[in-house]
Parts: structure tokens; sequence; C-alpha cells
């Protein structure tokens, strides 16, 4: 047996004291609860004050309500000035006395009334106002319209104006009575949203133009992306504009002009794409106008969400079981989606894949900020947690088994989908760009990296890297030798995202694909497209550290197996999922003890080889 050292002495012992309580509480989330079925879907009873509590339900971050902010603003309130005599400064007064027939008073008048909270205020008062394009693909029940049009009423208050595309499955394209039932679905849908206290204006004329722009054809699209099959002009756009410049929210027909200038049915998806491009252009081209206070008191044209409301919910995912994907990374995930799309989910979810290739041709044209959420009507209220945090209703990057056991997912849990970045995995330290990994973890830890020191390292210890993007975030990984005799241990030395990327999906993007190449590897769920193993393998356990001062640490928290804290540090780990698996599958509905054999020692094992590696600062 190696001695100990005094360091590893006194880390064991405060293992030992926390084992029995970091090991219930994670048997308890993680063991405990994976066969949970859902809840059945509530029976919706809208409160008076429902559009405050919605509010309160998303528990925005300091980050979102900086988000939202910067999106909308704080509307400013102006007081009116007292009508007072001016003095000159040597006279003025520090009080002011009133006199009346009774007594003398005195007033204090550098007394400050209590000030509103400003993330309250500026989602309250919001003095930007923008854009969401809606495809609102029916047909709708009563109550059911009356749910979705009071969400979009809710987001109007929120300063999120919706232009609404109206589609409806009911008729079919031969029907000759189509037009006149897409006309009075459009009215219908107007109608409701002004019994839900806002105003809206029937938009029945063509908007958008059948056929690509001609300078299309010289245009270098994304590889996959097609252009809209529709475009707009300028003056296209007018009914639209008249319609937010009056405070008006557009409800359009799926109309299109063809090259006879005959207005002709269209799919709702051509005149989406259509206008999300011609908004975005039309938008740029409102910013080359000089200001005036014309056009600052318009709406911002450029679309900042895209929203698919229909029956069917998000698209289904294998890792789900069937439930809707939480988070799409558009870039990296789209064609293994397309491409392992079960033929059964073509029956229930008929329109997953063409509005999947509808929201990629959008944020192809929209803001890299900007998101697409696909959300059955029954999800009305998460179309506000999303407009405020901008983030799936569950993190895709929680632990499988969790995710797997949440209660709240259920098959009408809304899809998140962004640009996102692409990812792959590298192996071998030639393959990296030292330059531009220095730049990103310097960026993201706030701190000047001891490089020779640190590649030194690396060049020894790489298992492997994840980069996403072009180095928005990275995740390294290396083999650290083990004390005991053990295997390796995997080892997560650095885990990174520029501060302009975190928000953005980036940093759940990155631990999904880190998941995928580790303590996840052998499961069907971890075959995503990250340019690693595509799932096939043995999953490892991972192991990390973090300062225990280390805000992200609530983060970690969640997303681990467990954690003991070592002096200054936080052991962190995650427990290989396919070895866990096959242990249940061992025990049968005995089920796992609190600590399997091959789980003891193994704690002060890893504290003792990570508590030895130096740090990477200077």
């Amino acid at each position: 047996m190696i001695p100990q050292t005094t360091t590893t002495r006194t880390v064991s012992n405060a293992l030992r004291a926390q084992r029995s309580h970091t090991f219930k509480a994670f048997y308890a989330t993680v063991r405990g609860h994976t066969n949970n079925p859902p809840k059945p879907d509530p029976v919706e009873d809208v409160p008076p004050n429902d559009f405050i509590l919605s509010i309160l339900k998303t528990n925005p971050s300091l980050r979102d309500a900086r988000s939202y902010i910067t999106s909308f603003g704080l509307r400013p309130h102006t007081q009116p000035a007292p009508n007072v005599t001016k003095l000159p400064p040597a006279q003025a007064p520090s009080n002011i006395t009133i006199t009346t027939p009774v007594r003398e008073r005195t007033v204090d008048v550098t007394t400050e009334l209590p000030k509103p909270s400003p993330v309250i205020a500026s989602i309250l008062n919001p003095i930007s106002r923008r854009t969401a394009l809606v495809k609102l693909q029916g047909p709708f029940t009563d109550n059911q319209l009356d749910s979705i049009c009071r969400g979009m009423v809710y987001l109007e208050k929120l300063g999120l104006v919706s232009v609404i595309v109206v589609e409806s499955d009911r008729n079919g394209r031969s029907s000759q009575e189509e037009r006149a039932a897409l006309v009075d679905e459009t009215m219908r849908i107007v109608t409701n949203l002004e019994k839900q206290g806002s105003r809206a204006r029937p938009i029945v004329g063509a908007v958008v133009r059948l056929g690509p722009k001609p300078e299309d054809e010289h245009v270098e699209l994304e590889q996959g992306v097609e252009p809209p099959e529709t475009h707009t002009l300028p003056t296209d756009l007018s009914p639209i504009r008249s319609a937010l410049k009056a405070g008006e929210i557009p409800v359009i027909a799926p109309f299109a002009l063809d090259s006879f200038c005959r207005s002709v049915r269209v799919d709702a998806n051509n005149v989406v794409a259509g206008l999300a491009r011609g908004m975005v252009e039309a938008a740029s081209l409102d910013a080359t106008k000089p200001p005036s206070e014309e056009s600052s008191s318009e709406v911002d044209l450029t679309p900042l969400r895209l929203m698919i409301i229909n029956r069917d919910g998000g698209v289904p995912s294998y890792a789900r079981s069937g439930y809707p994907h939480l988070l799409i990374n558009l870039k990296a995930e789209y064609d293994h989606i397309t491409g392992t799309f079960d033929a059964n989910w073509r029956e229930s979810h008929p329109d997953a894949l063409a509005n999947l290739a509808l929201a990629r041709t959008c944020l192809h044209y929209m803001p890299t900020s900007s998101s697409a959420i696909m959300v059955s009507h029954k999800s009305q209220s998460s179309l506000i947690g999303n407009l405020i945090t901008n983030k799936p209703a569950v993190s895709s990057s929680l632990p499988h088994a969790l995710l797997q056991g949440n209660r709240s997912l259920t098959p009408h849990t809304p899809t998140l989908l962004r640009q996102g970045l692409p990812i792959q995995v590298m192996r071998s330290m030639a393959d990296v760009d030292k330059a531009k990994m220095t730049a990103l973890l310097e960026q993201s830890f706030n701190r000047t990296l001891d490089t020779d020191a640190f590649y030194k390292r690396l060049d020894k210890a790489l298992d492997f890297v994840i980069v996403a993007g072009d180095y928005a975030g990275a995740a390294i990984v290396t083999n650290e030798p083990s004390i005991d005799g053990r295997p390796p241990i995997s080892y997560l030395d650095k885990f990174a995202v520029l501060p302009s990327h975190q928000g953005d999906g980036t940093v759940d993007f990155l631990w999904v694909a880190l998941h995928d190449e580790s303590y996840g590897l052998g499961h069907p769920f971890s075959a995503n497209p990250n340019g690693g193993r595509g799932g096939k393998g043995e999953g490892r356990d991972l192991v990390w550290r973090s300062r225990s001062n280390n805000p992200v640490n609530k983060w970690y928290f969640e997303r681990s197996t467990g954690h003991v804290r070592m002096g200054p540090w936080v052991l962190f780990w995650c427990d290989a999922e396919k070895r866990l698996k096959i242990e249940e599958g061992r025990r049968g509905s005995s089920g796992l003890s609190y600590i399997e054999d091959w789980e003891r020692g193994r704690l002060s094992g890893w504290a003792g080889v990570v508590d030895k590696i130096p740090s990477a600062w200077k």
C-alpha cells in the first residue's frame, strides 16, 4: 500500500465524513427516479394574474434579464416639472415651509420615493418593440385558440409583437372553398386576439411573391440551405408595417402573387420563409436611413423569434423515447435528426421535418441571437419563458437519467432550435490551433495562461479536445495515471466558452458532446454527430475539480453524479452510464446499493491525483 501524505490523509477523512450523504443524494436522484411516468397535461384554469405568474415562472437569471434589457430596453418615466419659482443658488433653501391656518409643517424635499426594481420595470415596461414570426398551424378548437391568442397578447405586453401566418390542415388544397375557409380562419384569429384585449388586423392580400429573387443564383448559401421559394419587395411589406405602426397584430393568410400577379394559395412555410428574409432585409434598409421622429416609433422588423405553434409539438427524439428534442444545434444535428427520423413519427408528427427545415431556412437569415421554438398549443405559457430566457424548458445537458424521469417532460414540451455551431473532436495537439485555444481560455477565465507548461503537459496527457465552432468553446480531457493501479483517470482539464457565446446554447451543445465522448459512451442516445466515436465504446467515469467559490459550481452540481469538498476545491464526477445500466440489469428489482464494491476507495484515489495537477495559470 502506498503511504498517504498529510494532504491525502486529510482529504480521505473528509471523504469518509461526507461519503454517505453524497451517495445517498446521488442514488436518490439518479437511480430512484428513472421510471416515473409523466404527469398528465393539467386542465387549464386561467387565474386573473396569469400574466404575472407566467413571468415569475420563468425565473430569469441575471444574464437573462440583461439580455432582455438589451433587446427591449427600459421605458423612461418622465415626471412633470413642479410649478415653482426658481431661486438664486445662494437663496435656495434645503427645505420648504408651508404655512396653513392650523399649523406649520416642514416638508423635506430630499426624501426619495422608492424606486421599482430595474429588472421588473424593464420586463413590464419595454421601450423597444420587436417582432416574432409566428406560424399558426391549425385547426384549433375555440379553447385552444383562446390559449394561443392569450399567449400572443402576453408577448405583446412584453414588447414582442407577433406577425402571424395562418395555416390550416382542415381543407385539402383542391377544395374550391379552401380560400374562403382560410379567410374565415384569419378573421377568427383576429376576433379572438381582440377578445383577449389586443388589436389585430387581417391581411388577406399577398405579401410575398412566388419564385426566388433573380440574384439568388449568384449567392452562395450554407451547404444544404435552400433559398425560400418566395421573396418580397420592400413595398410588399407595407400592410405589415401599417399594422405594426398602428399597434395592431398582423394576421396573414397564406397567399402569394404568381408571375401573372394572381393571388394563389401556397404553403404557409413558403410565406414564413419569404417574410423572414424580407423583413431582415427591410430592417437593414431602415437602418441606413437617417433617424426621424416617425421612424423611431416603428417596430423593429428584424424577427427576434420564430414560433411554430401546432397540435403536435416539437421534433421527436430517439433519446427521449419519442418525446421532443429539448434543444437542437441545427449546424451540427440537422442531417442526423432527419436521417434517423423514425417511420412511426411520420404519422404522429407529419409536419415535424418540414417545420425543422423551415426553422433552418429562417434562422439562416435571422440574427445569430435569434432562435426558433416549436410548441404545442398546450404550452403557450412556455413562449414567455423562451422570450425572457431564450433557453429550452429543460436543459438538454442535464444527466440523461434525470431527463428520462423528469415529470415536466411531456409530449408537449417545446423544442428550441438555434443556428448553433459545428462540433469537432480532436485527439492530437497537432490538430489544435494553440493561438485560438489560448485566446479562448484567457477570455473565458480572465486569467493569463502559462502556455509553455500547459501545452507541454497536454502533449503527454491529452485524451481528446472538443471544439465548438471557431473556438467559441472547448472541452479538454486528459488521461491521468492512477495511484492505486486502477485504469487511468479521465479528467476534464478545461471547460471554457467565450463570454460572447455564454447564453446562446453553446454551453449545452458542448456539454452534450462531452457526455457523448466520455461517460455517456455505449448508449444509442450518445450517437450524436460531433465527429467523435458516434456512441460506440465503453463509457468512463469523468472527473474534474473547481474552485469552491466558482459561481459555475451550481451548474456543475446539477450535471454531476456527485461531488465532495477537498480544501479550496470541489471534486466532481460523472459515473459511466453504461456500467450503471448493466449493474441495474443484473440486480433486477433488488436495485443498487448506496456504495458498490467497485466504488470503494475510488474517491480518495481520484482526490490524490487531482490534488497534484499543476495550475495552468501564471
